[in-house]
């Protein structure tokens, strides 16, 4: 299985990301998880939320972010990797001169329905 980005539509998240899903078991067929592309604003943060069954992997390729993970705050940057495991309370707000591009893998795959707003 391939995609090809420039054929894949982006779309906003409950939490505010847009996001491109490059691989998801609804639309392509994998099973297990999900791997999108996120892209944060300058100056946005994504709503404080939570995800009951899916841990998250996010790894930094442009920008400059403030991570809110659980009750640590911390600063990212280009090639940082995150985890999040399930019920982690987490957002992410773009502190850089440029679009924060994040990538996304999520096991399970994202689901709205797993996806929590904390405010």
């Amino acid at each position: 299985m391939k995609t090809e980005y420039q054929s894949i539509a982006a779309y906003i998240t409950k939490d505010g990301s847009l996001i491109r899903e490059l691989m998801h078991p609804a639309i392509h067929k994998n099973s297990k998880q999900s791997l999108a592309q996120a892209i944060i604003p300058i100056g946005v943060r994504t709503q404080l939320h939570r995800h009951m069954h899916s841990e998250e992997l996010y790894h930094v390729t442009s920008g400059r972010g403030r991570m809110t993970l659980a009750d640590e705050v911390f600063d990212v940057s280009v090639g940082n990797t995150l985890y999040i495991k399930p019920g982690v309370a987490h957002c992410i707000e773009n502190i850089g001169d440029r679009e924060l591009v994040i990538l996304c893998c999520c096991a399970p795959a994202y689901s709205h329905d797993d996806t929590e707003l904390l405010e």
